[in-house]
């Protein structure tokens, strides 16, 4: 029979090429014995079933051959809610957060109109209504395996925010938004972190854009003022090295207010500015 202690000992050394083994080895036997993580240092002597074990040698066997956490467990939390996720949508990331928060701060109407561009697990559109359920969210993304995703995950959560397939704004009819929102692909093909860890498993149509990472922010940077109300933002997530571009192309549209702010890392990941007269109240 296999400990507790015996089974994360032997785990994170199979996971040692993982940048967090530790934590993974953790979460994952959390997930197969249906515990939390300080039960298993509160009871690392307790043993595990046969069948726990092999269900635990799977998923480590799955990490260790570069399988996302995410992906092992279905689920990934964002903005404390439990979204399922799957390998038809991005993984939601921490960072992503921000753009959160940076909507949540800006000046918009108790009932304001919003709308998510690329929405994958409906992760900002859910963390958005959960905070202001006075919104009317509306969330588009051009896969139909995310907008059935992001409508599961709406329903689970019990959050009504309506979800549509649309290629940005192409299927969506002539309206206006107070904010617009969006975390697009911007990954230049090239680029040589998409062998790398996680993103080897995502799909890289909602990560790779042309034009070296820059053709969806231009589009919705160049579409954007069609949909938006006087006054309204767009709020946009993107590489670190792309905000000085960002801003310019923000600037050069007619936008006002704009501005970067930075992710976890102090890195510049979010560019926003407001549509309309630079003096709108």
């Amino acid at each position: 029979m296999a400990s507790i202690a015996k089974c994360l000992r032997e785990a994170q050394q199979r996971l040692s090429d993982s940048e967090t083994p530790r934590l993974d080895a953790e979460v994952l036997l959390a997930h197969v014995l249906q515990q939390t993580r300080s039960y298993l240092h509160t009871w690392p002597e307790r043993e595990l079933s046969q069948a726990q074990v092999e269900t635990y040698d799977r998923l480590i066997t799955a990490r260790a051959n570069g399988q996302p956490v995410a992906h092992l467990l279905g689920e990934r939390e964002f903005w404390s809610l439990p979204l399922q996720v799957n390998a038809s949508t991005l993984i939601p990331r921490p960072d992503t957060e921000i753009l959160v928060e940076t909507c949540l701060h800006l000046a918009v109407g108790a009932s304001a109109s919003v709308l998510d561009l690329g929405t994958g697990t409906g992760a900002i559109a859910l963390a958005l209504k959960s905070e202001r359920p006075q919104w009317r969210v509306i969330a588009v993304d051009n896969a139909a395996d995310a907008v059935a995703l992001a409508r599961l995950n709406a329903e689970r959560l019990a959050l009504e925010v309506q979800i549509k397939q649309s290629d940005w704004f192409a299927q969506l009819p002539q309206q206006k938004f107070d904010l617009i929102v969006s975390n697009p692909p911007y990954i230049a093909a090239d680029d040589p972190h998409l062998q790398q860890g996680d993103v080897r498993f995502e799909p890289h149509s909602a990560l790779v854009a042309a034009a070296t990472g820059f053709a969806d922010l231009q589009t919705i940077i160049d579409q954007g003022p069609d949909y938006l109300s006087k006054g309204g933002w767009l709020v946009l997530e993107h590489g670190w090295q792309q905000a000085e571009r960002c801003r310019e192309l923000f600037i050069a549209r007619g936008f006002h207010a704009v501005e970067s702010r930075r992710d976890y890392a102090n890195l510049d990941r979010i560019t926003l500015g407001r549509w309309g007269t630079d003096d709108v109240e």
